[in-house]
């Protein structure tokens, strides 16, 4: 980690030009002092902590022994999705934290957290302090449903929920109507499974997770026993993985309630699609059989095929959500390339909570950066941004949000790659020295802002695992930012 420190006076008219005339006068310009005949030391900042950022930051620290890596996050601790996606009873996916752990170590890697790119600091200023920045900072929106309704109290986005149970700050006041019997998701990807185990999932098994204590405690009184999770098309478009199908029809005290009739012609059908989709198929099927074989639980899910919403149903008072009218659909064309079309059927189910999981979002970062707000990508060429000369991206601001952590392993190596071969080339100059984070951090400081250091989230680690401990839980997390600051500048 970056060992530069800053003891500048700050004054009302500290600027950028102050910051890089102290850079150069305390001789950390690149690590080389002025007038050094080496070569200067590549500079490079990645935006955001989450896996494409540290992925890309692994890389780059292999693959060129002279570059430095510092990781900007907005939020005090890392990890980003690992740490705030990752559903809680899924611990073994977050064993990537320790290759994370490795990277962040290293002496030629500074990490600051609690660094706001787009309003602590621009783009813009990044770019006159390092050779490259790189932007990794994920999908932070959700697609909107554009129905009526969907304002109301008792609807929520995935990315909240899910942001609600995994302790992040934003979402730890969400509040969740958790009082009616049926909720209903809207979405059948892996995060729509996830949503669903974990409100039906027997709390013997959550109390053992990572899941934040006061979702933990709303899920104890919950009164909801049956999951509707929706789709617009059928069985051979779902969009989970086997292993997150096998997990909820193995979920203790629970039944999937699936209608044989949803599945009827498809063993023929079957038999001519990948391997993956024909696996996942003949599951659903195995579990509809189950089903009608009188297999009974307290609690069930449900996949409803062919059905996509229309409006959100309020309550007689409008205060709440109180059910959801689904348009019936149909399919034409065939396999993953199938168009659903309106019947022009409706159906209407009675529910306290709906959750949106119909995909994330990334969001324009800075006016600095170009973006497309049709694709909600950055516009790029092999991680290069376009028209914007040392500027790159990886990850799903890269690329959408699609694909596991090993996609966005594969994909931030790419990125990397382009950098690498930038400064091979000459297209991205490094001769010239770049202050790096010694600028940075004095910009931050004259602008009030603490940045964490990976020092400093190592202490609210320990403080979260030491908690766990106490109630015989991996970490009990903090989900309060001030308190995250606190632990942090112990």
């Amino acid at each position: 980690m970056s060992t530069c420190i800053l003891r500048a006076p700050v004054s009302k008219g500290f600027s950028l030009q102050f910051a890089t005339t102290f850079a150069k006068k305390t001789s950390c310009y690149g690590v080389q002092r002025l007038g050094s005949t080496a070569a200067p030391q590549p500079q490079v900042c990645i935006v955001g902590g989450g896996p494409a950022g540290f992925y890309t930051a692994q890389h780059l620290l292999r693959s060129h022994k002279g570059v430095q890596v510092d990781v900007f996050e907005k939020l005090p601790v890392p990890f980003g999705l690992v740490r705030f996606g990752v559903a809680p009873d899924h611990p073994e996916v977050k064993n990537v934290i320790n290759t994370f752990t490795q990277t962040a170590r290293q002496d030629r890697c500074g990490f600051y957290g609690n660094v706001t790119v787009g309003s602590d600091v621009t783009v813009e200023e990044l770019k006159q302090a390092y050779h490259a920045v790189i932007l990794s900072y994920g999908a932070e929106g959700s697609r909107s449903l554009g129905i009526p309704g969907e304002e109301l109290s008792g609807v929520h986005s995935a990315k909240d929920f899910v942001g609600w149970y995994n302790g992040v700050p934003g979402n730890k006041d969400l509040k969740p109507d958790l009082s009616a019997e049926t909720a209903v998701i809207l979405g059948q990807g892996n995060v729509a499974l996830d949503v669903a185990r974990i409100l039906l999932s027997p709390l013997e098994l959550l109390k053992k997770t990572d899941i934040t204590a006061g979702s933990l405690e709303a899920i104890t009184d919950s009164r909801v026993r049956r999951v509707l999770i929706v789709g617009r098309r059928g069985p051979l478009q779902v969009a989970c993985t086997i292993k997150e199908l096998r997990e909820m029809i193995n979920l203790p005290g629970t039944q999937p309630a699936l209608d044989p009739r949803d599945f009827q012609g498809l063993r023929e059908a079957v038999q001519d699609i990948p391997r993956p989709r024909k696996r996942l198929t003949e599951l659903l099927m195995k579990a509809a059989l189950e089903k009608a074989a009188g297999k009974e639980a307290e609690r069930e899910w449900s996949l409803r095929f062919l059905r996509s919403p229309t409006h959100i149903l309020p309550s007689p008072d409008r205060s709440r959500a109180a059910g959801i009218r689904l348009a019936v659909t149909r399919l034409e064309g065939s396999g993953e390339h199938a168009r659903a079309v309106l019947t022009g059927e409706v159906e209407e189910v009675e529910c306290g909570l709906i959750v949106s999981s119909i995909g994330y979002q990334s969001l324009p970062i800075d006016p600095a950066v170009p973006f497309d707000l049709r694709q909600a990508i950055i516009p790029n060429r092999m991680g290069r941004v376009q028209q914007a000369p040392g500027l790159y991206c990886s990850g799903w601001v890269k690329r959408g949000p699609a694909g596991v952590i090993a996609t966005t392993m594969n994909d931030s190596f790419d990125t990397a790659c382009s950098v690498l071969e930038d400064m091979e080339s000459g297209q991205l100059d490094t001769s010239t020295p770049r202050a790096g984070a010694c600028m940075l951090q004095a910009l931050l400081k004259q602008r009030g802002v603490t940045p964490v250091s990976f020092a400093g989230w190592e202490k609210i680690d320990a403080v979260e695992t030491a908690r766990g401990r106490e109630v015989g839980k991996p970490r009990e997390k903090l989900v309060d930012v001030r308190d995250m600051l606190k632990v942090a500048s112990l």
